[in-house]
């Protein structure tokens, strides 16, 4: 199991990335999933970059950030090449974006034609560069379900077209994330691993709450700790493919929240490697 810990989670501290990378190495996370934001902010300082990462043990698993996929077309094509130059630079061959603005519901036919046609072209310029789009499960976005999700996928028919697996969101769809894993694992190339206590508090993940430093950070929890059963979803999932995953807290103390959730996901890992075995 590959984790890497998220830049996004320290968007409200005062820490450098020389900082965040040399405590994730210190802790025994694998990589770093970089926002994109934090990217473009030292996009001048050349210094930082995959070989700067690679010196200190460290990998960027994905460039996480944002498309305009309702953009002109010259728009999308700018801000796709800026995302992949981005990434080439941090050496991930993973960009993660969200498929849209509205849940799948809402999608006229025509909408949705101009949205697979869409994504066909941006994993088009992925391919070229060697490079997959990753779409990540996500409500108000066209992959708020799995079933909408899947149906994307085939209607894009692209081998550069990837998905992010949020559990939770998944969760909060109202599937089984086991059985979404299982309708959807021959495409997702990476995780999202978060947890809340209660379903009455998802409202704390809506973005105009999550990115506001004075938001409610109610009912966020360690990932063991909440709702989403992550031990019967991560021997489920370990049994199928080797995970590549991110560890995203939203929430205060950061390092102590994922410090924790790291030697948790780590044991586990132990524990499905001895019963694998047996």
């Amino acid at each position: 199991m590959k984790l890497s810990v998220c830049t996004i989670s320290f968007r409200h501290h005062l820490y450098s990335l020389d900082e965040i990378a040399r405590w994730a190495k210190q802790q025994g996370f694998h990589g770093i999933e970089l926002w994109g934001i934090h990217a473009k902010n030292i996009e001048e300082h050349s210094y930082y970059g995959k070989e700067w990462l690679h010196s200190l043990g460290l990998e960027t698993s994905m460039l996480s950030d944002y498309l305009p996929l309702d953009a002109p077309i010259p728009v999308l094509r700018e801000q796709m090449q800026r995302l992949s130059s981005l990434a080439k630079h941090w050496g991930t061959k993973k960009i993660r974006v969200f498929s849209g603005q509205k849940g799948s519901a809402e999608y006229s036919n025509l909408e949705r034609i101009e949205l697979v046609t869409r994504l066909k072209l941006l994993c088009k310029m992925a391919e070229s560069e060697g490079q997959q789009l990753l779409l990540e499960t996500h409500p108000n976005t066209f992959t708020d379900h799995p079933k909408s999700t899947l149906e994307l996928l085939l209607e894009t028919n692209h081998p550069n077209l990837r998905i992010n697996f949020d559990v939770l969101h998944v969760w909060e769809s109202g599937a089984n994330p086991i059985d979404a894993f299982q309708l959807l694992y021959r495409y997702i190339s990476h995780f999202h691993f978060k947890n809340i206590s209660s379903r009455l508090e998802l409202g704390v993940f809506s973005p105009d709450n999550v990115y506001r430093p004075s938001g409610n950070r109610k009912g966020m929890v360690s990932i063991f700790e909440g709702e989403v059963d992550y031990r019967a979803f991560l021997k489920a999932a370990s049994n199928k493919m080797d995970i590549e995953a991110s560890l995203e807290w939203f929430g205060s103390n950061p390092k102590e929240i994922l410090k924790q959730d790291l030697r948790e996901c780590h044991g586990l890992a132990r524990e499905v490697f001895v019963e694998s075995k047996n």
